[in-house]
């Protein structure tokens, strides 16, 4: 049960449902079957003459099977679809949850594209597989050994006639796994390759038109798509090399079966009744396992789909106390050192106290480790080693998100999301009555260009605010600081690439939403150093203090 929880990324209850639906798919399978087996016998009455003594038996058999058909058509159907279905919403809201628990250094790793991919297409394919593919395939290949058993029992010589294949087929699609894999792995890097170019096309169109550069961009895209397509086309071919020649083999017991059968028929082994019971039975055993063979290169395909999904439901989680005690809120790091995974180290000893009341700015050359200081200050990231606290509460024994209630953040890529402005704004504070959000709004300087949009405060922004100009959206995002109105503020100086007037209004704002508070500022421009309580420059991995 484990091994198949991990191997297609399902919960415990899934898990048993898959299992569940195969057993019954075996079920099914020998149902569907068995009128055969009525057959000969009815067959077999009427050579002897004796159908009439026996019609009551024959009525009640095909009753029976009636009902055996509906209960085991509803159970099938109930185990692999709505039960599937109902995995499929908790294996989505158990995506949304770890995600929600992971830390932020896990989405700085990986593409936008290539999560979606993961969130909406691996877990649609494994949703597929799970009603259509899975069980019906696992069912065949039980029911058609169980069957097989039984015509042992039978005539061991016909048995062997109409099954021999069996054993060489399966040995076929085992051996067709790993190549199989591969392709499906080569198929899956191209796809998010393909949807990576397209969404970044997508974001980028206005600055490659305004460049005349679209048409060398298409042609990429163009090419990317053009090499999904191959890939598709290869893993196909892969596909029917196997599967076409499993089910080619197959089909020669038919003719196995009628050559050994008129053998023993001669010899006078096997009686003319047994003869075509035998040819019946090898024309249709083999008919779930053929259906399901179909879907095989698609079963194979989920190694890949369910490794995506399990990279992300089984990575490491940022966990902690959800009891916050803290004394002040003075940010103080303590030999800190750090790293991304490719092991450049970034910081190497950072040691420094951000004091509660005090303006702190961060200042060195682009790539030194400013951005990484405030990020961590805030655990979106683990530190390798050393002791980060706030107020005497050492931040890695916190669980984040209630760490964050901590923090008020504004930094220069300023998220916005496709609703109004007053709920854009709410977000600092789910729980914040429409007055409170426009106070906010007012001590941020929002007022006079929302009271300006059509619908004023009910103005839909569009994606990533962009019905505003880059000042409105800082002031936005400076009146969501505002409104959450948290003892410390982050700042990566949000004025630095506006105009004058925009500039002067943000300062203005900050000026405000600082008071009083811890901050922590990655400064640009030499007026926020010049009114910083404390100047800590970053460089070679090192903090150098200057009061």
């Amino acid at each position: 049960m484990i091994n198949l929880r991990q191997k297609y990324a399902l919960s415990n209850e899934g898990a048993r449902s898959m299992v569940i639906a195969s057993v019954a798919n075996v079920f099914y399978n020998l149902v569907l079957f068995s009128p055969v087996v009525l057959l000969y016998f009815l067959v077999q009455d009427m050579l002897d003459g004796t159908l009439a003594n026996n019609t009551t038996f024959y009525i009640s058999g095909i009753c029976i099977w009636l009902v055996l058909m509906a209960i085991t058509t509803v159970i099938q159907y109930n185990t692999c679809y709505f039960s599937t279905y109902k995995e499929s919403g908790v294996r989505r809201i158990s995506l949304a949850e770890k995600l929600r628990r992971l830390p932020l250094s896990f989405f700085a790793k990986k593409d936008s594209a290539d999560l979606t991919s993961t969130i909406m297409d691996d877990a649609a394919s494994i949703e597929q597989a799970s009603s259509h593919f899975i069980p019906q395939f696992i069912g065949s290949i039980a029911s058609t050994c169980v069957l097989s058993i039984c015509l042992f029992f039978i005539n061991w010589k016909m048995a062997l006639a109409a099954v021999w294949a069996l054993p060489l087929c399966l040995l076929i699609v085992a051996l067709s796994r790993k190549v199989q894999q591969r392709l499906g792995k080569k198929q899956s890097v191209a796809t998010v390759e393909m949807t990576e170019k397209i969404q970044e096309c997508l974001e980028t169109i206005r600055d490659l038109r305004q460049n005349n550069a679209q048409d060398a961009y298409y042609e990429e895209v163009k090419n990317k798509i053009s090499a999904v397509e191959k890939r598709k086309l290869w893993s196909e071919l892969g596909t029917g090399i196997f599967v076409t020649n499993a089910e080619m083999i197959l089909k020669y017991c038919i003719a196995t079966t009628a050559l050994v059968g008129a053998m023993l028929l001669k010899s006078g082994e096997l009686s003319v009744l047994n003869y075509f019971f035998f040819l019946i039975i090898a024309s249709r055993l083999y008919d779930p396992l053929l259906i399901s063979l179909e879907h095989f290169a698609a079963i194979i395909a989920l190694d890949v789909n369910s490794d995506r999904l399990n990279d992300i439901l089984q990575h490491k989680e940022q966990t902690g106390s959800e009891s916050l005690k803290v004394n002040g809120g003075d940010i103080v790091f303590e030999d800190v050192k750090f790293s991304y995974q490719d092991g450049k180290k970034i910081l190497d000893g950072v040691s420094f106290t951000a004091k509660q009341g005090e303006v702190t700015a961060l200042i060195g050359p682009s790539g030194s480790g400013k951005t990484t200081v405030s990020r961590l200050a805030a655990r979106f990231w683990d530190i390798d080693s050393g002791k980060i606290t706030v107020g005497g509460q050492d931040i890695s024994k916190v669980e984040p998100e209630t760490l964050l209630n901590l923090y008020s953040i504004v930094f220069q890529d300023v998220t916005l999301f496709n609703n109004t402005v007053m709920e854009n704004i709410r977000i600092g504070d789910k729980n914040a009555t429409d007055e409170q959000v426009k106070a906010a709004a007012e001590l941020a300087n929002c007022t006079e260009f929302i009271e300006s949009l059509p619908d004023k405060w009910n103005t839909v922004i569009g994606e990533n605010g962009k019905k505003l100009s880059g000042g409105e959206r800082q002031r936005i995002s400076i009146a969501r600081a505002f409104l959450k109105n948290a003892p410390i503020i982050l700042l990566d100086e949000a004025s630095a690439s506006l105009d004058v007037e925009n500039e002067t209004l943000i300062q203005q704002s900050i000026s405000k939403l600082i008071k009083g508070k811890t901050v922590l500022v990655i400064a640009h421009r030499l007026r926020t150093v010049a009114g910083a309580n404390k100047i800590i420059t970053i460089k070679d991995g090192k903090a150098t203090i200057n009061s």
